[in-house]
């Protein structure tokens, strides 16, 4: 398994080499958009980079590296059954080398021909007016090339916590580079064509017979054939190789994986469990494709955990980012060498939110939170004698203010309910640390503040009527809210599908909070909160109520206490005991 790792890692490197290189060249004939002699003077900045010993054997020696992995895996792999981005991937890899053997003879070889280092202006000659289809050739190399590097740069990165942020923007370049360098181009083959037309330095008659001469121009395509025969070669060879290899893994003998619903799939001793699924047609999650950099393969292993080798260095740290059990593995790396049984944890259709490194709490935790409702008091009355744009007014400005206050107070909004709130306090950090104490205190902040910020949504809407309208208006009830909280353990995750995805809380806790800020009608109060949440918080029960409650669901009676202004709190009590 570390071989695999150091494997990735050199392949990931190679590449990214290459993708730096390709970058440049680019760049180079962007300044074709200038002139041709701003395309040589950059050529030549780039021929000190990648023409120096130190750059030709950083860029050979990538390369062979790059191309030769990319053979070993296809000998490595012991199926083909590839995500649509894969097979894209592997097909343009598998298809850039024979492109840049043709390039590389199209261009070193005229250089051997000429027995001098080849400029903007000679290829421009060659692509545009002696040979078009050669031209052609090229544009494909780079289209190609060009993809793969993109390709595989996405499917690394895509898994970064920062990547949904940039992407956008990655993509703009993924696509104006190459543009702006075509375009390039052929400003500059348009030049060279004219000066072609007039005879004119350096495009002369005798320049064009020396790089048409037929028996250096046999070279070449011999040249060609014997690498692509070459290539070709390695590839069947691979082939081959793999093929020979499954027959002596059957001859070492097989394991047994079985899934929760009772299949058993015999594969080679040594084949991962995401290779097993895959053998079967058992749809198993695997964004990054078995390379280890997600964790959306992973399964819970049951009997047989004693015998699978240790995780290495690199499924460790994926394993440690999502918080995994010790009998949770990644499918792509482990390697049973006894019979076993696992679950896969995450669906076959898995995104990749769930693969970026996340709180463990988002997974699904159960901890003690604080869960406050609040709700307007008599809001569809009161919709009824507004205007339409008056009410979407007066709702936002009232989403504004709580939104303000939970977040305000150390808080998250976890969802507005028509003209009601619902907000958790202490999810990222667990209720239960310091008894509780900084949560409900949070709560209490935030109750306080909404109530004070409702009043100024009144002088707001006030100061916003006007003609016949607002002697309507001023003789409609002042807003009132009703703001219930509670204290206790809730199961914490995200949930929801799609784009509904949210962090929130599900439980009694939950339900009992929505029920105490429905009391607030029956006691004619703004604010009802436990008697469990005020002891957390410290709190003076000075100016409350305190009143036992029936709630429906529960056997015995909760004990609240009642205040019927949130702004009497005393708050200030609350901080000095801090």
């Amino acid at each position: 398994m570390q071989t695999a790792s150091v494997i990735r890692r050199v392949r990931l490197i190679s590449g990214l080499i290459l993708f730096a290189y390709v970058v440049s060249h680019l760049v180079n004939h962007m300044a074709g958009l200038v002139s041709v002699a701003a395309m040589q003077a950059v050529l030549e900045v780039q021929r000190l980079l990648w023409v120096s010993p130190p750059g030709l054997l950083l860029l050979y020696g990538a390369f062979l590296l790059h191309a030769g992995l990319a053979i070993w895996t296809l000998y490595a792999r012991r199926d083909f059954r590839l995500q649509q981005g894969e097979v894209w991937q592997v097909l343009l890899g598998l298809a850039i080398p024979p492109l840049l053997i043709l390039h590389i003879a199209g261009t070193r070889g005229i250089e051997s021909l000429l027995g001098t280092e080849v400029g903007y202006p000679t290829i421009l000659l060659i692509y545009f007016e002696l040979s078009p289809v050669s031209g052609l050739r090229q544009l494909l190399v780079l289209l190609v090339v060009w993809a793969h590097g993109c390709l595989g740069i996405f499917l690394w990165l895509r898994f970064k916590a920062w990547f949904p942020r940039w992407r956008s923007a990655l993509f703009a370049g993924a696509l104006l580079v190459p543009t702006l360098a075509l375009a390039g181009v052929w400003m500059a083959g348009q030049w060279a064509q004219y000066l072609y037309d007039l005879r004119q330095a350096p495009f002369t008659d005798a320049l064009v017979a020396q790089i048409a001469d037929p028996q250096k121009l046999l070279f070449i395509g011999a040249v060609e054939r014997g690498f692509l025969l070459g290539y070709g070669g390695l590839l069947l060879a691979a082939l081959a190789a793999r093929r020979v290899r499954r027959l002596l893994e059957h001859r070492r003998g097989v394991v047994v994986v079985t899934y929760p619903n009772g299949r058993r799939v015999r594969v080679p001793r040594g084949t991962t469990i995401l290779e097993a699924s895959r053998s079967a047609g058992i749809p198993h999650a695997s964004l990054c494709g078995g390379r280890g950099r997600c964790s959306t393969c992973r399964v819970r292993i049951g009997q047989g955990l004693s015998a699978v080798p240790p995780a290495d260095t690199e499924e460790a740290k994926v394993l440690h980012r999502v918080g995994a059990a010790p009998n949770v593995r990644l499918a792509c790396q482990t390697r049973p060498t006894e019979d076993l049984e696992v679950q896969p944890l995450l669906p076959p259709n898995v995104t990749a939110r769930e693969a970026r490194a996340r709180p463990g709490y988002l997974q699904g935790d159960e901890r003690e939170v604080v869960v406050l409702f609040a709700d307007l008091r008599g809001f569809t009355r009161l919709a009824e004698t507004r205007l339409p744009f008056d009410v979407v007014f007066l709702l936002n400005r009232y989403f504004r203010t709580t939104g303000e206050a939970v977040e305000g107070a150390g808080g998250r909004v976890d969802k507005f309910i028509g003209d009601g709130v619902m907000a958790l306090f202490g999810v990222e950090r667990s209720a239960a640390d310091s008894n509780g104490r900084q949560a409900a205190r949070s709560a209490l902040r935030a109750a306080q503040t909404m109530v004070e910020g409702l009043q100024e949504v009144e002088r707001v809407l006030a100061g916003n009527s006007s003609g016949a309208d607002s002697s309507q208006r001023r003789g409609t009830e002042a807003l009132r809210i009703g703001i219930g909280i509670h204290i206790g353990p809730a199961i914490v995750g995200e949930m929801g599908w799609g784009d509904a995805v949210s962090v929130t809380a599900v439980g009694d806790t939950v339900n009992t909070a929505s029920r105490l800020e429905q009391a607030t009608k029956d006691f004619e109060a703004q604010l009802v909160i436990s008697a469990a949440l005020a002891e957390r918080a410290g709190l003076p029960s000075d100016g409350a109520e305190r009143r036992h409650i029936e709630l429906r669901g529960r056997r015995e009676s909760l004990e609240v206490l009642v205040f019927s202004d949130a702004r009497h709190l005393k708050l200030a009590a609350v901080e000095g005991q801090s």
